[in-house]
């Protein structure tokens, strides 16, 4: 125990020691670990595991923030030669030592009751880790860095000046339907040009993939990922009845919308540039001006649904731990990670001004929430959650926040709210569909041998599309529609990872109808949830949030009507999505 002890004064005391450094710089750190004494008592695994612990947070935040410096600005050649060095060289070697060391552990026979979902994860990467497979993991994540620079540097010329793909989003809220169009076509045409080269990318990481899971033993992709993913509490027969659910319940509902919408506009037909313009108002919403004015409101709203919640938003903001605004070069999306050696999330959008925005800012401060509750638990892992649990923080969040959307704290006016909160639970509709499409999609791909093919992705694309999204006519437009599912980073960088977000809908659904009743309680619940990490099974966590897991049609339709009902009231006048709470 005194060597382990030691070993822990003798780490780096920042990431800054491993910005630069070499994969040989990093593994006697390890081999130390792999060789310190250890008995299966506490008093000499819980140091061990302590230095484990820090090790692995340096190494990561070191990671983590070249990889948000690349992403920052994909154009700069030593930004992605850093963040080639971590994804490439160091992560997936590093793979290897958490197997090596978490199978001394599980060697030992020790465990201790909120170490459990982690020590069975531990089996798992220990059961489907194969040697041979980091080389194909260093080569899908430089695929995916040249994804992401591929996409990061599209743009389109729009009267004379150049905008990228994101910057276009106001345009396709424009009250004139010929300028919509004309962005909708644009965008999806700056995929099209380059689909032959997003093509070649893919086929390659397909190949990487499908070789991956060969190797492991498992009979496709989805099977080898359902078990890199940790899904205990759910499998790919599951995921299929949450697609035919999806069908069964929330497209018939997102059709009714769409004819809603059709009527509300005075056209014979919706196209595809007509589903975002909002209804009932002469301009579109523009909830900011300036990033400035985008934070402090963002706080001002947060401090509205839990004081502490408000505080650490602040500091977010005092430490520059946010890059919102969209601009040249800058990767497309968004995302939080977690700096988890000093215990903070980081923020990175592409802001232009629009109600997505405000909704994208909440649901990643969702996600740092989560990461402020979960640092005070003692170890990196117990503090990791699967994506469905992430998902459900995030989602949450975006719905209890939606009553304070209004000012003088929030974005809008009252009658401005009322339209934004009209959009929100709507796209919570729209977005089941396109989830469980997405899903379907990925499903077909990694079971299917035609999943090879570039060309028959392309046509299954359109198949599951149609299957699935109802009410706006794509005549004429395959093409555009197609190049929806290349300008999806999960389908390239994180396969299989969308149904989570479907799951954590339905669970933050759940989540918004215990606020209606009881807005307070409510909030309280999912603070005690996200306190937990990943130290409780999926169900455990859900029912902690006052959620379940939903994959069947009867308790989906419930939701949706329960949705539905509030489109409704909002529709007639009502001035707050609960009840319980009431905009000042």
């Amino acid at each position: 125990m005194t060597d382990t002890l030691l070993l822990t004064t003798e780490l780096p005391a920042s990431p800054e020691a491993f910005r630069d450094a070499a994969w040989a710089d990093i593994l006697p750190y390890y081999d130390t670990l792999a060789t310190a004494p250890l008995e299966p008592t506490s008093a000499s695994v819980e140091p061990w595991l302590a230095t484990w612990s820090r090790l692995d947070t340096l190494v990561g935040e070191a990671g983590t923030l070249a990889m948000i410096a690349y992403t920052g600005d994909t154009a700069d050649a030593a930004r992605e030669q850093a963040y080639l060095r971590f994804s490439m060289d160091i992560f997936p070697k590093l793979e290897e030592q958490q197997v090596r060391l978490a199978r001394r552990l599980l060697d030992l026979g020790w465990t201790r009751a909120d170490l459990e979902t982690t020590l069975r994860r531990f089996r798992t990467d220990i059961e489907i880790f194969r040697e041979a497979n980091v080389e194909r993991f260093s080569r899908i994540e430089e695929l995916s860095a040249g994804y992401q620079k591929l996409v990061g540097g599209l743009s389109v010329d729009w009267d004379g000046q150049a905008k990228t793909i994101p910057q276009l989003q106001p345009y396709l809220k424009d009250t004139d339907r010929a300028v919509r169009e004309r962005a909708f076509r644009l965008g999806a045409q700056a995929y099209l040009d380059r689909r032959d080269e997003l093509a070649d990318c893919f086929d390659r990481m397909y190949a990487l993939r499908i070789a991956v899971a060969k190797e492991a033993g498992f009979a496709d992709y989805q099977q080898y990922c359902f078990a890199a993913k940790h899904r205990f509490d759910y499998s790919p027969q599951d995921t299929a009845r949450f697609h035919d659910a999806v069908r069964e319940t929330v497209t018939p509902a997102v059709a009714k919308l769409m004819e809603y919408r059709r009527r509300s506009l005075g056209v014979d037909e919706l196209r595809p540039w007509d589903v975002s313009v909002d209804l009932d108002i002469k301009e579109p919403l523009k909830p900011f001006a300036t990033v400035d004015v985008f934070v402090d409101r963002a706080r001002k709203i947060f401090s509205r649904v839990d004081a502490e919640l408000g505080e650490q938003f602040a500091l977010m903001a005092k430490e520059s731990l946010l890059d919102l605004e969209s601009r040249p070069g800058k990767a497309p999306g968004g995302y939080c990670t977690d700096l988890s050696f000093r215990g903070r999330p980081f923020i990175f959008m592409n802001a232009v001004g629009v109600p997505d925005d405000v909704n994208t800012l909440v649901h990643e401060a969702g996600h740092c929430f989560h990461d402020f509750a979960t640092h005070a638990l003692p170890y990196t892992w117990m503090r990791k959650t699967g994506h469905e649990a992430a998902e459900l923080a995030s989602m949450s969040m975006e719905l209890l926040a939606m009553p304070y959307l209004v000012q003088p704290d929030g974005y809008y006016t009252r009658d401005e709210a009322r339209i934004a909160w009209l959009e929100h639970l709507e796209d919570v509709l729209g977005a089941l569909v396109h989830i469980a499409s997405v899903d379907a999609f990925q499903a077909w791909i990694y079971t299917d041998p035609a999943g090879a093919d570039r060309d028959a992705r392309d046509a299954k694309w359109l198949q599951i599309r149609a299957e699935f999204e109802q009410g706006v006519n794509w005549d004429g437009l395959e093409h555009e529609r197609t190049a929806r599912w290349y300008r999806q980073l999960h389908i390239f960088e994180l396969p299989f990872y969308y149904i989570e977000y479907g799951i954590a809908q339905l669970g933050a659904l759940q989540v918004f109808r215990n606020a209606v009743q009881d807005a307070g309680n409510a909030v309280t619940m999912y603070k005690q949830f996200l306190a937990l990490g990943g130290t409780r099974t999926l169900p455990e966590l859900y029912a902690a949030a006052g959620a379940k897991l939903v994959f069947d049609a009867a308790t989906m339709k419930e939701l949706v009507e329960f949705t539905m009902e509030r489109i409704d009231a909002l529709r007639a006048g009502a001035d707050a999505p609960f009840t319980g709470v009431i905009p000042r």
